[in-house]
């Protein structure tokens, strides 16, 4: 199980590799769009702090979400060009196949963030984060990568063809654009501030923030691990029950 795993994620590497397409949108994208809210727009926001200092941590869940596309894309190419079948003749785990598309997300998400976490240095990025709290941002970043990955995933396997899977994780790359990533929620009109309070991605980007701060809050980061394990569980259930149907 563990060698075709990896066995998986080599494959799935090698199809990045070939798709400049796919490492720009994953790597060089949340690049751009923090050049553009930090460098470009950044002074018309009035949020307390240094504006690169604010909008890093929601940039950095941006950027989880940004390559999701690509991996829904290639989950359904998997399964609707008969790739599937011929790993069913060769008697590979359907868990490995799975597995190897989450991990090479959340490679790529690692990869992303640290481009982006370089550049927001370039710009003024200080944050008062121990090596502890570096840990514990790696560790976020890795568990909303996996949770995305899974549901992203499953989107994948649930569509009827390629095009399709790639419009359906569109949801998740708008989803940060309605939290707290570009500015406080307490500032969005009616309606919209409640949703950007209660929707999942706001706990994690403030758990981020307040880590990178050097300042966490206890009920941010419950909430953010408990919307990252629902996401995840629900993610995985809906995969591999889809990958059972159709495969």
């Amino acid at each position: 199980m563990k060698s075709q795993s990896i066995v998986m994620l080599r494959r799935n590497f090698k199809h990045i590799a070939r798709n400049p397409f796919t490492v720009f949108n994953a790597v060089l994208m949340p690049v751009v769009v923090m050049v553009m809210f930090v460098y470009m727009l950044g002074g018309a926001f009035s949020v307390g702090v240094d504006y690169v200092d604010y909008a890093t941590p929601g940039l950095m869940l941006l950027a989880v979400c940004y390559g999701l596309g690509a991996v829904a894309t290639s989950v359904n190419s998997d399964m609707t060009k008969g790739i599937i079948n011929r790993f069913k003749v060769m008697d590979v785990s359907r868990s490995a196949v799975l597995t190897g598309h989450v991990i090479a997300s959340v490679l790529t998400n690692l990869l992303a963030i640290a481009a982006l976490v370089g550049v927001a240095f370039l710009l003024g990025f200080r944050p008062a984060a121990s090596f502890l709290d570096w840990l514990a941002v790696i560790g976020m970043v890795v568990l909303i990568g996996s949770a995305a990955g899974w549901l992203t995933v499953a989107l994948g396997l649930a569509a009827k063809s390629p095009e399709t899977a790639g419009m359906a994780s569109v949801p998740l790359v708008m989803l940060p654009f309605f939290s707290s990533a570009i500015v406080p929620a307490d500032k969005m009109g009616q309606g919209l501030r409640q949703f950007a309070q209660y929707q999942p991605f706001t706990p994690i980007i403030e758990t981020l923030r307040g880590l990178l701060a050097g300042a966490p809050a206890g009920g941010t980061v419950l909430a953010a691990l408990g919307w990252c394990a629902g996401i995840a569980l629900v993610g995985y259930l809906w995969a591999r029950s889809t990958f059972t149907k159709r495969a």
